[in-house]
């Protein structure tokens, strides 16, 4: 009888901890399912602290976001509103532990810009359409695929897909009006020398560029042949339950035709407006798509072939692989954090942070950018 009893004991302690590890997928519109921190061995005053710093550390730029975006990119020559901008909210986020909520702080219902958020998306389309087939492989120099003259000469002719989501293809021309050297030029110089630089190799500099960037999309939108919204909207967002108020928006004058149809290229950010608009709990259900390895259930939507490539440090930047953060040792590493964590992140403190190690999403919206790395700190200490 005593044997009986501890194997009862023992069977009743497993269940409960296999029970405490599944993870969970909220439906649509539901209100999503929340734990205590505590069920999770998770210090509740820690977190609480956590989130009252996010909260009491808010972007300190203008919720006016015409005002923040060009307040923020001044020094960029010729720069200017192209593309649809909005008013923000107030500080808000989620934390979720095994796809349960632990925390969430503001209105995460609503919908705002996300800016350089949105590059992780974009690099997600990218990696659907290598995993259907219509890319071949990342290594391919784009100019197979796209023959309009965007990617003709001796430079520009070597630049594959990894060069473009890892941005080192160091791409020279304009796209919609913006020219790769005005975007984000280096502090030093001036016109002269910013538009007659020694071109760098493709694949041995990386720099921030949205110019580039926007070639990226421009380039999946002909790979596809529809809009990438649409795409991304079949593919992922409908499959993991997203609302229906998200937006992914291009330039005014961002057009092109495809099969005789005039489709709008989008951005993948929102430094001259536009991005994806989206609300705090359909970014948390994008993190939790790629905590689960690119599985919603029991639906493979990415492969983890191409989670395991953009999660893969770049030759330039050990802290960037496909339009995603790593926390690889370097300035940007989170100390105590596993390297193996990643994370998208966009202008006005706009993150989405996976991390495996723990099972945890985080989710933050105008958390003054340069505090992520303490808000992290404190979140670690409740684990």
């Amino acid at each position: 009888m005593k044997n009986f009893f501890y194997t009862c004991l023992v069977l009743s302690f497993i269940t409960s901890l296999s029970a405490q590890q599944t993870m969970y997928f909220p439906e649509r519109n539901t209100t999503w399912e929340s734990r205590p921190a505590k069920d999770f061995k998770i210090d509740e005053s820690s977190l609480s602290r956590a989130v009252q710093f996010a909260k009491d550390n808010e972007y300190s730029g203008s919720r006016d976001l015409r005002i923040a975006i060009l307040k923020g990119f001044e020094r960029e020559p010729f720069h200017q509103i192209m593309g649809p901008t909005k008013k923000r909210g107030g500080p808000a986020g989620i934390i979720l532990k095994n796809g349960y909520l632990i925390a969430s702080w503001g209105d995460v219902k609503r919908v705002d810009m996300t800016f350089s958020v949105t590059k992780s998306f974009l690099s997600t389309v990218a990696g659907i359409a290598e995993d259907h087939g219509l890319i071949r492989d990342v290594s391919d120099q784009v100019s197979k695929y796209i023959w309009d003259g965007s990617f003709d000469g001796d430079h520009n002719s070597k630049i594959t897909w990894e060069h473009l989501l890892q941005q080192n293809s160091d791409w020279t021309g304009s796209l919609w009006g913006g020219k790769d050297w005005a975007d984000r030029p280096p502090r030093e110089g001036g016109l002269d020398d910013w538009k007659f630089r020694k071109l760098n190799e493709p694949g041995t500099v990386m720099e921030y560029n949205d110019v580039r960037v926007n070639l990226l999309a421009y380039s999946l939108t002909h790979v596809w042949r529809r809009s990438l919204p649409a795409v991304l909207k079949e593919n992922i967002m409908d499959k993991i339950g997203a609302s229906t108020t998200w937006r992914w928006f291009g330039y005014e004058n961002a057009w092109t035709e495809v099969d005789g149809v005039q489709v709008k290229s989008v951005t993948g950010g929102g430094h001259s407006g536009g991005g994806i608009f989206i609300n705090t709990e359909d970014m948390a259900r994008f993190g939790l798509l790629f905590l689960n390895k690119g599985q919603w259930k029991e639906e493979r939507l990415i492969s983890e072939s191409w989670i395991g490539k953009a999660t893969s440090p770049s030759i330039p930047n050990p802290s960037y692989g496909f339009l995603w953060w790593l926390n690889t040792a370097g300035d940007r590493q989170w100390e105590g954090w596993s390297e193996n964590l990643y994370y998208a992140a966009g202008f006005g403190g706009n993150f989405i942070v996976i991390d495996q190690e723990h099972d945890l999403i985080v989710v933050t919206r105008w958390l003054e950018p340069g505090k992520i790395g303490e808000f992290m700190s404190l979140l670690k200490k409740a684990l």
